[in-house]
């Protein structure tokens, strides 16, 4: 599959600015032996809102979004896993993040490279092996969990 512009992502998960926190779709990959993947680029900028305060003299990005942007990632495989079951008010909720571990700091002029293998689903949770990675090592871990749900309509 070839890479997904920023609208193509923005039709998947309901994320804005400031919070939509994936710049583009490098691969998908539904078919993999040890299980669907994806690859989500996020481009790391001295712009971000998050660096005035975290910290401004040695800017670092905050731990709790390098993980939600591993969950947008796994939410971006599990919708594009479900297909024509999608609808358009289909959600992947993060619901959890167990086995954390972070490697190195995320600064600003680094490309995250996000990867979610799928690992299981049973009744709408979803489980995802998630990495970011920077230069080709590991910065952060987690298997992700996501909750699908149906958006209300009002």
């Amino acid at each position: 599959m070839s890479a997904h512009t920023i609208q193509e992502i923005q039709s998947l998960l309901p994320h804005r600015y400031p919070f939509l926190l994936v710049d583009r779709i490098q691969s998908v990959d539904l078919d993999a032996e040890d299980g669907a993947v994806i690859r989500v680029l996020k481009n790391v900028t001295i712009n971000e809102e998050f660096f005035n305060g975290h910290f401004p003299a040695q800017p670092i990005m905050p731990g709790v979004l390098t993980l939600e942007a591993m969950a947008q990632a796994a939410g971006l495989l599990g919708l594009t896993m479900l297909g024509d079951k999608k609808t358009p008010s289909t959600l992947y909720l993060f619901a959890g993040a167990d086995n954390v571990r972070f490697k190195r700091p995320i600064v600003p002029g680094d490309q995250i490279i996000l990867e979610a293998r799928f690992m299981s689903g049973r009744r709408g949770i979803w489980k995802f092996d998630c990495r970011a990675l920077v230069d080709d090592k590991v910065a952060c871990a987690a298997v992700i969990t996501c909750a699908e749900q149906e958006l209300e309509q009002a």
